[in-house]
């Protein structure tokens, strides 16, 4: 084992093993009654698990969803909760999500909601799934063309992150998770940053990067759960303007890494045209996601700006016809920390910034005030 992290999400703890190879069977089912969650781009990694163990996965025992953000829907949730119920699941089960991002968030939403709550556990098998979504809680799937429009806050009792399954994962898949690593790494310090960039060149430091974005998260998460506060809320840099993308462009169009990357562009636009972010910071976000070669130009390829602009203020954070961006700042942001006494309390790269006048936002995202 590389590590292993241990938190309290409100009143649930929640492990974090990060290893290098697949967990075996007992690990993941607990020798409890169980489904077993994949898409058709997964099922290979979920019965290898229990292939290494000796045991065969029943069929009766797995449920099988349509791979990528199209998949993302009440339809894939229904798909669950149906095979739970045809194996005879009850209380005592555990639904186990091995994949990505996706099924992370199906299998944990129809845990949250089956028989009004079963037990969860994850094998997070690709990068974006690793860095943020099988960590914290959050479930959901899109509705109405609105990305996460349902959700619940539940979070998984153990997550297993094999490394070595990224070996296998597409480069797209690679590219959409990296975005998520270099968000966190602009919240989390320039060091981090730092060594995000080096992984465009080789993968040694790709295991310390996964844990050290695991650890940065999951103390977030601990003070602000359910995103309560003013804490957890920085975890959505880039997202505010990325969601619109995926929503108005259409799901499974760009992946999720790519058009938070695009986002965290825009994100920076705003802070300059707001007086929040410097110009040297600026820069410096600009340089990292050129790098990785983003497509970080406005308006996107094949946006509809009316669509968009309706996308955007669908958005889950708006409040009073009040949409909250996160700015990136420089390091530290007075005000803006996470800690309690027993722990020192951390700054982040980053505030909220609170928008009335969506004439601004229509004109940087028509590239008036491209960076």
């Amino acid at each position: 084992m590389m590590c292993e992290y241990s938190f309290n999400f409100g009143n649930v703890k929640s492990s974090v093993c990060i290893t290098d190879d697949l967990p075996c069977a007992a690990d993941v089912t607990g020798n409890d009654n169980y489904l077993i969650v994949c898409d058709s781009n997964t099922e290979f990694i979920a019965r290898r698990i229990f292939d290494k163990s000796g045991q065969n996965l029943p069929q009766a025992n797995i449920c099988i969803l349509k791979p990528g953000e199209t998949g993302k829907n009440w339809d894939s949730a229904e798909a669950i909760l149906g095979k739970a119920s045809r194996a005879g699941l009850d209380r005592s089960s555990v639904f186990i999500g091995a994949g990505g991002g996706v099924v992370s968030d199906l299998t944990a939403f129809a845990a949250s909601v089956y028989m009004r709550g079963v037990r969860v556990r994850l094998v997070s098998t690709t990068l974006l799934g690793m860095v943020d979504a099988s960590v914290g809680g959050k479930t959901g799937f899109d509705l109405f063309g609105i990305k996460n429009l349902v959700g619940t806050f539940y979070p998984a009792e153990k997550v297993f992150i094999p490394v070595s399954s990224l070996d296998s994962l597409p480069k797209p898949e690679w590219k959409s998770g990296m975005a998520e690593l270099i968000k966190t790494a602009v919240l989390a310090g320039d060091d981090f940053l730092a060594m995000v960039k080096t992984l465009k060149t080789g993968t040694q430091n790709l295991g310390a990067a996964i844990a050290k974005a695991v650890e940065f998260k999951g103390r977030i998460v601990e003070e602000d759960p359910k995103e309560t506060g003013h804490a957890r809320i920085l975890l959505n840099l880039g997202h505010t303007f990325g969601h619109a993308l995926e929503s108005s462009v259409g799901f499974g169009k760009i992946s999720h890494g790519e058009a938070v990357a695009w986002g965290m562009a825009r994100s920076c636009e705003l802070g300059l045209l707001l007086g929040i972010t410097s110009k040297e910071r600026v820069a410096q976000i600009a340089d990292v996601l050129r790098v990785f070669e983003y497509n970080t130009k406005t308006p996107y390829p094949g946006m509809d700006i009316k669509k968009y602009m309706e996308a955007i203020v669908s958005d889950k954070k708006i409040k009073s016809k009040k949409l909250r961006f996160i700015i990136p700042t420089s390091f530290p942001t007075a005000g803006l920390t996470a800690g309690t006494a027993s722990r020192p309390a951390a700054a982040f790269g980053a505030q909220t910034a609170v928008l009335e006048d969506f004439s601004v936002l229509e004109r940087l995202i028509n590239g008036e005030y491209s960076v």
